[in-house]
């Protein structure tokens, strides 16, 4: 194994350790803080095994001689065989005969197996389990979804430079087949820091040979077309007008809807048709978009399973927009991008998430008086523009938006990229997910009470947490500069720092910020938020002005059971606004992916349910996490439901009975709208109908 940037060897990321008893293992993931667990009949010893046996990546391998395993926490899985990958079906038990056998599972970590059969698999929402007729040597291999670039291309400002630094993004594609949609074949692009002159490393050409994009030289197109460059492995080169070239016919980028418009399009109609055409492969999936849409193509879909990028880019080119538009999945991301130099060092992090990328037209921008934003109590200011405005991105068609440029968005993240470079510089942590949640305030002490009974209310995932009441500056400045996973703060703030009962403390004036992810719970966090992303956080949640107290504990208790259940920042806080009046005044700011735990079911949902006269209507909405970006797959745990669905998004609508949603509701805790009120499925009560 090679050496890890992120810290030291690949096999000192992933961890595998016997369960308390032997009977089983504990894998932990030690960058991304994710644990999952295997369960044996009998005590197990592991042995060290070789993982360059396995024939996917892996982390570490460990073997164990047993006569089965229980796995929890499976979203997804396969089991490799002599007649190829089989999907593993919920409600099911399936029978495999004698042969050689890879289990390929999609939970915390990707898991893979190597069995002999003949085996029984049982599988369940919560569990799935693993009979053989006699215990056999296993070897179980584990790989974090942990990504990171793999090398930093220099770059001038100039646009040709930019040029050549996007055109390197597509080097970190795994394929250039149709199953590059899905995230774990996609890896992350190339980091970007700006200098004197131009420096790519060399083994960064991207891939595709038949397939280029070309721009004005205009580093705002360069930026729009960046996601869609690097999904296709392409390069970037100057041109008078922007156009996509594919094994030399000519598609214009520049149509009646506008460039940006066309580009949104071009990288949305190739994503989702290579779904479509990834399901025609060995893995048989059942795939709800494709039955819905395949009549309406005139591409056969299992022809063009196999095709080289170009010849299935220029079938995807003739297929109207408008024609499969309804069926794309809700697109995670789009980020509204000032074309500045000081933009680029967020580009590759945006485009990891295939980001949407827009210039911003003519935001609205107001001014603040007094300031919330203002420095230390030496009225230094970090940034000019920042300090006295916000801005009003326009909204776009997808879950979550971002903003990179001056000023403090509303209704969006503020991107950072000294988040990111934070994230990357992430060190191993072992033992549980540390959190500290500090109340400095008496009157919301209701925030307090309910917050601690939150956190680490799941038994599965071990968390400590400390809760300190009225915490002096001293205390608090330690442990600002502490490893701690997430710091979750109730009381004010004001423009010289957060309030203790003896003082202030600035986070300007910290050393250095080893926590993770933060709340600031409190009037006009935004700035004091900024400064700890800035000396070594990687993400938060802040205020822009003033918040009531009933509308800031109503909004703190429900991030706080978002967080605990899985939910990363920015798609938490979306759904948490909705609680509360004070909701538009709470942005992210830092990186919006952060999260403090993993979500159990693989995505996370939102589930809404209304009586009908004749039972229930049942919607499900996912949402992007970590490990299930852009392409993941989900099948809801509903009896009756054999298919599986596009990720992010909402489903259709199913028709339940009242013992088919309590049977659902069991499978784990998750948010639920119950005839439009929020609650939990783990409190939440549906009659039989009459």
């Amino acid at each position: 194994m090679g050496s890890d940037e992120s810290g030291g060897r690949a096999a000192d990321r992933v961890s595998v350790q016997p369960m308390d008893g032997g009977f089983g293992l504990r894998i932990d993931d030690r960058i991304e803080r994710r644990r999952c667990e295997i369960r044996t009949n009998d005590s197990v010893e592991p042995a060290p095994a070789d993982a360059d046996a396995f024939r996917s990546p892996v982390d570490t391998a460990v073997s164990v001689t047993t006569d089965g395993l229980t796995f929890d926490e499976v979203s997804r899985g396969f089991v490799h065989g002599p007649d190829g990958p089989a999907d593993i079906e919920y409600f099911r038990t399936t029978s495999f005969g004698p042969g050689e056998y890879v289990l390929e599972l999609s939970g915390p970590v990707k898991i893979y197996a190597t069995v002999r059969g003949p085996m029984e698999v049982d599988a369940q929402v919560a569990k799935l389990e693993i009979s053989f007729e006699r215990p056999q040597t296993v070897r179980i291999g584990a790989r974090s979804y942990h990504e990171r670039p793999a090398a930093t291309v220099t770059t001038t400002d100039d646009p040709t430079d930019v040029m050549a630094a996007v055109s390197t993004f597509g080097s970190a594609l795994k394929t250039t087949s149709s199953e590059r949609s899905y995230p774990t074949l996609r890896g992350h692009p190339p980091a970007i820091e700006r200098g004197d002159e131009l420096s790519v490393p060399s083994g960064l050409t991207p891939p595709a040979e038949d397939v280029h994009v070309e721009v004005p030289e205009r580093l705002r197109d360069v930026l729009v077309v960046a996601p869609l460059a690097y999904y296709l492995g392409a390069p970037v080169r100057p041109g008078p007008e922007p156009r996509l070239i594919v094994d030399g016919q000519s598609y214009g980028l520049d149509g009646a809807a506008g460039f940006e418009t066309a580009v949104e399009h071009t990288l949305k109609r190739t994503f989702f048709l290579d779904c479509i055409v990834r399901t025609a492969g060995p893995r048989t999936v059942p795939l709800y978009e494709r039955r819905v849409i395949e009549d309406r193509l005139d591409i056969p879909v299992s022809d063009r399973y196999g095709q080289s990028n170009a010849d299935r880019l220029t079938a995807y080119m003739d297929v109207p927009y408008e024609a499969i538009a309804e069926y794309i999945p809700t697109w995670k991301l789009s980020a509204r991008v000032e074309p500045k130099s000081e933009s680029l060092e967020t580009l590759p992090f945006l485009v990891n998430d295939l980001s949407v990328i827009r210039s911003p037209s003519t935001p609205t921008t107001t001014s603040t008086s007094p300031s919330p934003f203002e420095g230390g109590p030496d009225g230094t200011r970090t940034d000019s523009h920042d300090t006295n405005s916000t801005v009003q991105p326009e909204q776009a068609d997808s879950l979550e938006q971002a903003w990179v440029g001056d000023g403090a968005p509303m209704g969006a993240s503020k991107a950072l990229p000294a988040a990111f470079r934070n994230r990357l510089d992430r060190d191993r942590r072992d033992g549980p997910i540390e959190i500290v949640v500090v109340c400095n305030d008496d009157q919301m002490l209701e925030e307090r009470n309910v917050v601690e009974q939150v956190y680490g209310s799941r038994k599965e995932l071990p968390m400590d947490v400390t809760v300190y009441e009225g915490l002096n500056t001293q205390r608090l400045r330690l442990l600002l500069e502490s490893d701690v996973d997430f710091f979750h703060y109730i009381g004010h703030v004001d423009d010289e720092g957060l309030e203790c009962p003896d003082g202030k403390v600035d986070a300007a004036t910290l050393d250095d910020v080893s926590l993770d992810i933060f709340f600031l719970n409190a009037c006009r966090s935004y700035q004091q938020g900024r400064h700890l992303i800035e000396n070594g956080a990687i993400g938060g949640v802040v205020t822009l002005d003033d918040v009531i107290n009933s509308g800031a504990v109503r909004i703190g208790k429900t991030l706080a059971k978002l967080l605990n259940y899985g939910f990363p920042l920015r798609s938490g806080l979306n759904i948490a606004r909705d609680r509360s009046i004070v909701g538009s005044q709470y942005l992210v700011i830092g990186d919006g992916n952060a999260d403090i735990a993993q979500v159990e079911p693989g995505v996370a949902l939102l589930t809404a349910v209304d009586s009908t006269p004749d039972g229930y209507d049942l919607t499900v909405s996912t949402y992007p996490t970590s490990e299930g970006g852009m392409g993941t797959q989900f099948r809801p745990a509903i009896p009756g439901v054999d298919e599986v669905y596009l990720c992010p998004g909402t489903l259709p609508t199913f028709e339940v009975t009242a013992e088919e949603i309590r049977e659902y509701f069991s499978t784990s805790v998750f948010p639920v709208l119950l005839d439009g009120e929020f609650t939990w499925s783990d409190r939440a009560t549906v009659s039989d109908a009459e």
